[in-house]
């Protein structure tokens, strides 16, 4: 017999760094590693002064409310609210071991065996294996060359056994950010329909619109069907202390207690009182990040002329990520192993994002930037411009 974790594709990252093994850098080319979206810096002096001192006080060692820190849940509704512009109460708030566990849990409280739920090509490949250890059909949505989908392939998808639309924006492979109207439209289709929008938020605050990116929280009973979910590691470096959020209907909430107290019972103590921190003393420092992962954006525009004139294709630019397509006659997944040891690029190939047999895998790369500066982004796309292998037929 086979176990749904058994039939589930193993993590693409640590698969990625086994492309690693044996092979010899050249000393003018060190590895770019452009695999993951995390940062590799520590958090800031002041939140690590703020850390070490919390240390010391006797409840960061113990077991604190399944739900998160009641503290962290009113500064969060209190920022969430001021953000989008709606109304977000403390209740509506729940704190999680990383949003990984978010969509964990909600996909749990959710669903039973055999149901459906809606992703968007390409997709967050944690977001799928959850679904597939879960035993709930993962139904792929195609997007266009933008990146995003239609509603109306969405409305076509719905069944009764839909119980939700799973998206990330800004996206998780591909960097696009979702315009507020397709935000809304499909906010009004789940609506329509009976089931769950949830929008992995993860990387909203390197959004490069100012402001709220969707207006679907002025709607008064917007927690009936839009489920947010948050990432306190990628805005405040907190990667290793686990801290995402629920905003969602407090019912749902409820329900996911039982979730949460029976996997982590509730979310590290110390990387909860880390993200508090960090919203209430910050912005400012988190206002500079954001410039920072802006102008690193605005550098892969700057050199990416070279490359299109080899044939490359930037189809989404966003957040920590581009999604490249590539021209060649050989698929990203053959390539990406040979990108390390030709080229000193570890890059994921988006056969990792999208469904088994979808073409457009094999023609795209995810890039990943968080942890490469300007420099490196200008050598790593020049080093993509120099190759010359074989190309695909017109």
């Amino acid at each position: 017999m086979t176990t749904r974790t058994e039939a589930t594709f193993f993590p693409p990252i640590p698969e990625a760094r086994r492309w690693l093994n044996g092979v010899t850098l050249a000393p003018d080319r060190p590895l770019l590693n452009l695999s993951q979206a995390a940062p590799a810096d520590p958090p800031p002096p002041a939140l690590r002064r703020a850390m070490a001192e919390a240390l010391e006080v006797a409840d960061t060692h113990l077991y604190g409310p399944v739900l998160g820190l009641p503290d962290l849940r009113a500064a969060l509704a209190r920022d969430w609210a001021a953000h989008y512009g709606g109304a977000v109460a403390p209740e509506q708030v729940g704190i999680t071991a990383g949003c990984n566990q978010a969509f964990a849990a909600v996909i749990s409280a959710l669903t039973d065996q055999g149901d459906e739920v809606i992703l968007p090509v390409p997709w967050y490949f944690n977001h799928k294996m959850w679904l597939d250890m879960s035993g709930v059909r993962a139904v792929p949505l195609a997007t266009g060359p933008d990146l995003l989908p239609d509603v109306d392939d969405a409305r076509a998808l719905i069944t009764d056994r839909t119980r939700a639309i799973a998206l990330s924006s800004p996206n998780n492979p591909g960097g696009v950010e979702y315009p507020a109207d397709l935000l809304q439209a499909l906010f009004d289709l789940c609506r329509e329909k009976g089931i769950k929008l949830i929008v992995d938020e993860t990387y909203r605050d390197f959004d490069q619109r100012p402001g709220a990116p969707h207006e679907i929280l002025r709607a008064g009973d917007w927690d009936q069907t839009l489920i947010q979910l948050y990432s306190f590691s990628k805005a405040y470096r907190l990667t290793g202390h686990r801290v995402g959020a629920i905003i969602a209907d407090p019912d749902l909430l409820h329900q996911i207690e039982k979730f949460q107290d029976t996997v982590a019972i509730c979310a590290p103590t110390l990387g909860q009182k880390a993200a508090l921190y960090g919203l209430e003393h910050l912005a400012q420092w988190k206002a500079e990040q954001r410039d920072e992962i802006l102008d690193r954006r605005q550098a892969i525009l700057d050199h990416f002329p070279p490359l299109a004139t080899q044939g490359w294709h930037l189809r989404g630019l966003g957040a920590y990520f581009a999604y490249l397509e590539h021209p060649f006659a050989d698929g990203a997944a053959v390539l990406a192993p040979k990108l390390v040891r030709e080229a000193g690029i570890l890059m994921l190939p988006a056969t990792m994002f999208t469904p088994e047999g979808d073409a457009t895998g094999d023609r795209h790369f995810r890039m990943a930037f968080a942890n490469i500066d300007r420099a490196g982004i200008k050598d790593a796309l020049n080093r993509l411009a120099m190759l010359d292998w074989p190309l695909a037929a017109p």
